[in-house]
C-alpha cells in the first residue's frame, strides 16, 4: 500500500542544518561585519487562495523550539566546508533559536456566512539581530508547505516519488546536465526530499556506470548533503546584498560592498558564484567589473575571480546575451559558469543549456520545486499545485530592505523604498512572459 500523507512518517525540521546552505556562508559574513544589526523579515503567499486551516496553524506554531547543531553535524561542516572559518564554527556550535522572541505567528480566519472559517489568513513576522534570526527562513517555508499539505490538501500520495526522481535525474544526465538539488523551501514536506534525493543518487550511479557526462554535483539542503554523502551546494543570497544596502543606505555601492566583504571573508575563488539580480543585472556589473583591491588599478576585477553568475529572475536566454557581451568587453578570456536556478523542469534546463553552450559557458542548474513537489490529485489525476511562497528580509538598522529583481513580478518589499531605489539606479523595469508568480508551477489542470 502507498505511503499516505497521513503515515506515521517523520514530519518537519529535525535538524539546524536542514537549511540551504548559503544561509551559513551569509551567517558568517554577518558575525564578521554586521553582528549587531537589528532586522525584521516578512513572509508573503503568492498563492493566497491557498489558507491554512487551525490544526495546520498550531502545527506549525510547535515547531522549532529545540534545534541545535550535534557533534556529528559540527565535525561534517569542519571537514567540508572549510571556509566557514573557526569563529564562526564556535559560535555555530553554541547558537540557538529563540522562537518565543523572535517569531509571531497570526492567523485570521476568514469570515464564512457571518461565521469564523475554520481557514484563514496567516502571518510570520521575524525580528531580532540579523546573526540570530538568518537562519528561520529556509525551515519556515519548509513547515508551511508541509502543514498545508499535512492539514489542509490531503488528496495526494508518496507513491511513485522516488521512481519519478529517479527518471528526472537519468534524463537530466543522459542529456549532460550538471545539476544540484536546491528543492528545500517549497519541499511538500521532509520525506519528499528524502525520496527525491535518493532517486537522483540511484540515477547519478547508472549514469556514472555508464559513462555519461552529466553530473549530480549535491543539494543545497546542508543535512540532506550529510545523510546522502553529497557535497552541499550554494553561495549567496538576495538577502545579502539588500541588508547591505539597508544597512548603508547606499544602494548605488551595495553590490560592490557585498562582494568586497564577500571576498574578504573567504578569499578570491572561494564561494565564487556571484548572484546578479537583487538591484537588476545593469548594476551589479557596474559593481562586478570593479578592481577586487581598491589602491590597486590593476587588481584583477570581480569578474576575473569569480568562477561565474547566477541567474534567478528575468529571461534566463537575454541573460546569457548580456553576460557574454559583458565578459567580452572587459576582456574575460576565461570559460566561465552560469548556474539556472529559476523554476526550472527539465525541457527548460536543456533550452538553457544550449544558448549557454552556444555562448561559450559552462551551464549548471539548481533544480527546486519541480523534483521537491510534484505530485498530482488522487482524486482527479490533475497537478496539485505548491505553495509559491517567500520569506524576505524586510528592513535592517531600521531602513526597508527591497529587491527590484530583473522582472517586475519578483519585487519584494516597501513599495516607495523600490520606486525611490529604482530611481537611484536608473532602473529599467522589465518584464517576462514567463515572471507570472502566481502560477508558477502550474493551475491545477491535468499535468
Amino acid at each position: 500500500m502507498a505511503e499516505s500523507p497521513s503515515s506515521t512518517l517523520p514530519e518537519g525540521i529535525f535538524s539546524l542544518l536542514d537549511t540551504d546552505l548559503y544561509k551559513l556562508t551569509m551567517q558568517c559574513c554577518i558575525l564578521k561585519y554586521f553582528p549587531d544589526i537589528s532586522v525584521t523579515y516578512s513572509f508573503t503567499n503568492r498563492t493566497p487562495d491557498k489558507k491554512l486551516n487551525r490544526a495546520a496553524f498550531q502545527w506549525l506554531q510547535a515547531q522549532l523550539e529545540h534545534l541545535s547543531l550535534s557533534d556529528d553535524e559540527f565535525q561534517f561542516l569542519k571537514s567540508t566546508c572549510p571556509y566557514l572559518n573557526d569563529e564562526y564554527m564556535t559560535f555555530l556550535s553554541k547558537f540557538r533559536l529563540h522562537p518565543s522572541k523572535q517569531l509571531k505567528l497570526i492567523f485570521s480566519p476568514t469570515e464564512d456566512t457571518g461565521a469564523a472559517s475554520d481557514f484563514g489568513d496567516f502571518r510570520i513576522h521575524t525580528e531580532g539581530l540579523w546573526l540570530d534570526t538568518i537562519l528561520y527562513e529556509i525551515p519556515l517555508l519548509a513547515l508551511v508547505s508541509e502543514a498545508y499539505f499535512k492539514f489542509c490538501d490531503k488528496d495526494w500520495s508518496y507513491a511513485g516519488q522516488e521512481e519519478k526522481a529517479y527518471q528526472k535525474g537519468l534524463r537530466l544526465l543522459e542529456e549532460g546536465c550538471i545539476f544540484s538539488e536546491f528543492g528545500t523551501r517549497r519541499r511538500r514536506d521532509h520525506h519528499t526530499q528524502e525520496l527525491v534525493l535518493r532517486g537522483l543518487r540511484r540515477a547519478q550511479a547508472e549514469a556514472a556506470q555508464k559513462g555519461w557526462a552529466g553530473k549530480l554535483t549535491g543539494t543545497s539542503n546542508v543535512h540532506f548533503a550529510m545523510k546522502h554523502d553529497v557535497s552541499p551546494i550554494g553561495t549567496v543570497a538576495h538577502e545579502w546584498f539588500m541588508g547591505v544596502a539597508a544597512i548603508t543606505n547606499d544602494y548605488e555601492h551595495a553590490n560592490e560592498i557585498g562582494l568586497e566583504y564577500w571576498t574578504s571573508t573567504f578569499g578570491e575563488g572561494v564561494l565564487a558564484i556571484a548572484l546578479t539580480d537583487t538591484f537588476g543585472t545593469p548594476a551589479f556589473l557596474k559593481a562586478f567589473k570593479q578592481p577586487v583591491h581598491k589602491t590597486n588599478k590593476t587588481s584583477k576585477t570581480y569578474a576575473d575571480v569569480f568562477t561565474g553568475v547566477r541567474q534567478d529572475s528575468g529571461d534566463p536566454l537575454d541573460f546569457v546575451r548580456t553576460m557574454r557581451q559583458f565578459y567580452d568587453e572587459q576582456g574575460v578570456k576565461e570559460k566561465k559558469t552560469i548556474v539556472f536556478s529559476d523554476s526550472l523542469n527539465i525541457d527548460l534546463c536543456l533550452k538553457y543549456k544550449a544558448a549557454a553552450e552556444l555562448q561559450g559557458f559552462q551551464p549548471t542548474f539548481g533544480v527546486g520545486t519541480y523534483l521537491t513537489n510534484d505530485y498530482v490529485s488522487e482524486a482527479t489525476g490533475n497537478k496539485s499545485v505548491p505553495l509559491n511562497i517567500v520569506i524576505k528580509i524586510a528592513s535592517a538598522s531600521g531602513r526597508h530592505a527591497v529587491k527590484i529583481s530583473d522582472n517586475i513580478g519578483k519585487n519584494t518589499g516597501d513599495q516607495d523604498t523600490v520606486s525611490e531605489v529604482k530611481q537611484r539606479l536608473g532602473y529599467t523595469e522589465k518584464t517576462w512572459i514567463g515572471g507570472n508568480e502566481g502560477t508558477r508551477w502550474g493551475t491545477g489542470t491535468a499535468s
